[in-house]
């Protein structure tokens, strides 16, 4: 069995990496991303008023300083058996949002420069997340980690200096959380885009990265992303799908050879549209055994 990158992590996050290793090929754990467009229960009610489920996973984003109320959700999902993934829309301040993610850029060689201002000033953005992560870790709470997500799209200011350039960055990041900081909470979850080219060279190393997938909004159970990302994992990392629109069924995960780890649900109208996905597939999907609902999650989270 894999393990963990970090050789320091804490026992919960331990535990969880082993369970979520030993589902690779035999299930797949439900995900869900929250919004905060009409309250940030929006989509789980919706889930559990048209299925009677929830999903196993909650997505949270630190998106626009929103590290309070990310932190009360993880401990609430956390306490409830849930698992609780994270990631960072954001600019290069790491101080805004959605439209700084993509509208701002970084001068690349002074950032990445030890010892220029632009390089101070991007590890103060950076660990401006340290103590809301630390804040969970102090609760027993592992994160699955899903900085810079697809990044080879590069319509994001992290992958718009190219590949060696976003390389530096993710192993700057957690060269910072994991040895400097001693966040011992965080699983790695390294996410690609569908955007067409080689994905290898993107790669930041097995020492950095955890769990590795691939999002795409096209339908389907996208069984091409899903061997160009297993193509790049080692042997016995999970695959996930780090994000999606429609969900993919258990039928068209056979069909098309992809046992993604778990899907991941984009919100407001990728879940709620009938036109991403309907009722009946929802019945389909969440009453299938196949798909790991919150209250099947294993309990990895008690001292053993």
């Amino acid at each position: 069995m894999r393990h963990l990158s970090n050789p320091h992590a804490m026992p919960q996050a331990v535990r969880l990496y082993a369970y979520l290793c030993a589902l690779q090929g035999k299930a797949c754990l439900t995900g869900q991303m929250e919004s905060g467009y009409q309250g940030f229960e929006q989509e789980m009610r919706y889930l559990l008023d048209k299925t009677g489920f929830l999903p196993a996973i909650r997505g949270l984003d630190f998106i626009c300083n929103d590290f309070e109320g990310c932190v009360c959700r993880a401990i609430d999902w956390h306490a409830r058996g849930g698992i609780v993934t994270i990631c960072w829309h954001t600019g290069p301040d790491f101080a805004s949002g959605y439209p700084e993610s993509q509208q701002h850029d970084l001068n690349w060689d002074e950032a990445l420069t030890p010892g220029t201002a632009a390089y101070d000033e991007l590890l103060r953005g950076m660990d401006r997340a340290v103590p809301y992560l630390r804040k969970l870790q102090q609760r027993g709470i592992p994160v699955l980690w899903r900085p810079f997500h697809e990044f080879d799209g590069k319509w994001f200011w992290w992958g718009r200096g190219g590949e060696a350039n976003f390389i530096r960055l993710w192993r700057l990041m957690y060269d910072r959380y994991t040895r400097v900081h001693t966040l011992n909470n965080l699983i790695w979850v390294l996410g690609y885009s569908d955007a067409p080219g080689d994905l290898a060279p993107w790669y930041p190393g097995d020492d950095v990265v955890d769990i590795l997938g691939g999002d795409s909004y096209k339908g389907g159970a996208q069984g091409e992303l899903y061997r160009k990302c297993a193509a790049i994992a080692p042997q016995g990392m999970p695959i996930c799908y780090h994000e999606n629109g429609e969900i993919p069924s258990r039928a068209q995960m056979e069909a098309e050879h992809a046992p993604w780890l778990w899907f991941m649900t984009w919100h407001s109208r990728w879940i709620t549209s009938d036109e991403f996905n309907t009722e009946e597939k929802l019945h389909e999907v969440f009453g299938d055994d196949y798909f790991i609902k919150l209250h099947q999650v294993e309990d990895f989270i008690t001292d053993k």
